[in-house]
């Protein structure tokens, strides 16, 4: 049993003023395995003052000096890989390989950083202007329950090397993987008030930060349905936001794909992080000639596919993250059935023998129209849906009609004429070929799918305001 009591304040853990007490939940057996104090408005204004005061010397702060920060940063996240790998797999439900590479992940957005900042030039010339990268000022940061390690240390990262101090609130859900991911940043010698951790809900902590004047920018990761209740929040202080939220990514296999690969791979792009991922591709796309095929294929490979207790060796899929969450999952689910896709695998209920958890059967559903609620909307969950086309303008113009545009997937044999389809979709990101993601390279929606980019380069400048200098040499 965890006991979490503490907020992270100017350099310090300290006992904060919120006196709620949330219980931790494994979501593999739904045993109560640990308890965290949360944090309230009162420690969210600590956590900003502490911010603000470092802001005036961390914002001076040299670029080696910041480079030096992030190295230390990555070194104190993978001192720890054994520990926060445990509890991914108990407090989020991941597959001990997944964890692994999470905790991983976490601390390369250090160093993927700070390649960026050594490459970063601050200093520009236009014509007879200079111009210069200032860092923004203290930045609020808001992450999931879904990818707490790596949403954390992306963000953080991009904020460190700008210069710019940070409060967070991570999910109350996974309060034991940011308490022991805080550890590590306070093992990093950050000087103090640069780094702040508050945990507490939406409404209380989150709230805060929005509407507080000396936040100057939120970024955060979650549903829509909150990042647009967040930009509402921020127009009265003028933050910057940026936003990454939901989807509901299309994967479009091209008559010319090799099956047998292109459709595997797809199935586990769909069921990607327990099916708890906002870039899943959770609609496949294929010619409607092929889809009994397809059906077979997928089928055949969701057969395949280990659901279980995520310490086991072999395991693929884990559980919900809660009981709220396997519910909605489970409507969505009879959603499907009752509009009159067809059920090829899977379906409502728990999988046989992993009835103590929040285990969800992976589902695949066939005969989806573009108008059924499981083809429109996010269900975070392992669902996939298969619609089908008769052309590839047909496929494209689907893949296109969704209010989303996180990520798409596509799959052909023809290298040029996969990047002719890559180029027409709406989407942040394109994967071809299963190829998998560049974490250097900027992350972020089209549409309803959010605001701004991450990482690398696209990331630190987000962090960054401009300023034009003219008569900088009158002197001369």
């Amino acid at each position: 049993m965890r006991t979490i009591n503490q907020v992270y304040i100017n350099g310090e853990f300290v006992t904060p003023y919120g006196t709620e007490v949330q219980e931790l939940i494994n979501p593999s057996t739904r045993e109560i395995i640990g308890r965290v104090t949360l944090g309230n408005e009162e420690d969210a204004k600590r956590a900003i003052s502490a911010a603000k005061k470092a802001f005036k010397t961390f914002s001076r702060t040299s670029v080696e000096e910041r480079i030096q920060m992030l190295q230390r940063l990555h070194d104190a996240v993978m001192r720890k890989l054994e520990v926060m790998m445990e509890a991914n797999i108990n407090e989020y439900g991941a597959p001990k390989p997944a964890a692994i590479g999470r905790v991983k992940l976490a601390a390369t957005n250090f160093l993927d950083t700070k390649e960026a900042l050594e490459a970063f030039d601050f200093v520009k010339y236009i014509g007879k202007a200079k111009v210069v990268a200032e860092p923004i000022g203290v930045i609020g940061i808001i992450t999931p329950w879904n990818a707490t390690y790596s949403q954390i240390t992306a963000k953080l990262a991009s904020a460190i090397a700008a210069g710019c101090p940070v409060v967070i609130k991570p999910s109350e859900l996974s309060a034991i993987q940011a308490h022991l991911i805080t550890e590590c940043f306070h093992e990093a010698d950050i000087p103090a008030g640069v780094i702040n951790v508050v945990h507490g809900l939406g409404q209380t902590v989150g709230s805060e930060l929005t509407r507080n004047p000396d936040i100057a920018m939120i970024t955060f990761t979650g549903s829509t349905r909150t990042g647009k209740e967040i930009r509402r929040g921020a127009v009265d202080s003028m933050k910057r936001v940026t936003l990454e939220l939901g989807g509901k990514s299309p994967n479009i296999i091209l008559d010319d794909a090799d099956f047998s690969v292109a459709i595997p791979t797809a199935v586990r792009q769909g069921y990607n992080n327990n099916g708890q991922a906002c870039v899943a591709g959770t609609r496949l796309l294929v010619p409607k000639h092929r889809l009994k095929e397809v059906k077979q294929i997928a089928k055949e490979t969701v057969e395949r596919i280990k659901v279980g207790n995520p310490w086991e060796e072999g395991t693929e899929l884990g559980p919900i993250i809660t009981e709220k969450q396997y519910n909605q999952v489970q409507r969505y689910i009879q959603s499907g059935i009752d509009e009159g896709a067809e059920l090829v695998i899977g379906g409502v209920g728990h999988p046989e023998g992993l009835e103590q958890g929040y285990f969800v059967r992976p589902t695949i559903f066939a005969q989806v129209t573009e108008y059924m609620t499981i083809a429109k909307e996010e269900i975070f969950g392992p669902v996939l849906s298969i619609l089908t086309y008769e052309t590839e303008e047909e496929a494209i113009e689907m893949a296109n009609n969704t209010d989303y545009g996180l990520g798409a997937y596509v799959s052909s044999s023809d290298i040029e004429k996969a990047n002719e389809v890559a180029a027409q979709i709406a989407a942040g990101v394109v994967l071809i070929n299963g190829a998998g993601f560049e974490m250097k390279a900027p992350f972020g929606g089209f549409k309803q799918s959010g605001i701004g980019r991450e990482y690398g380069l696209y990331g630190l400048e987000d962090c960054l305001e401009t300023k034009t200098i003219t008569g900088y040499d009158s002197a001369k």
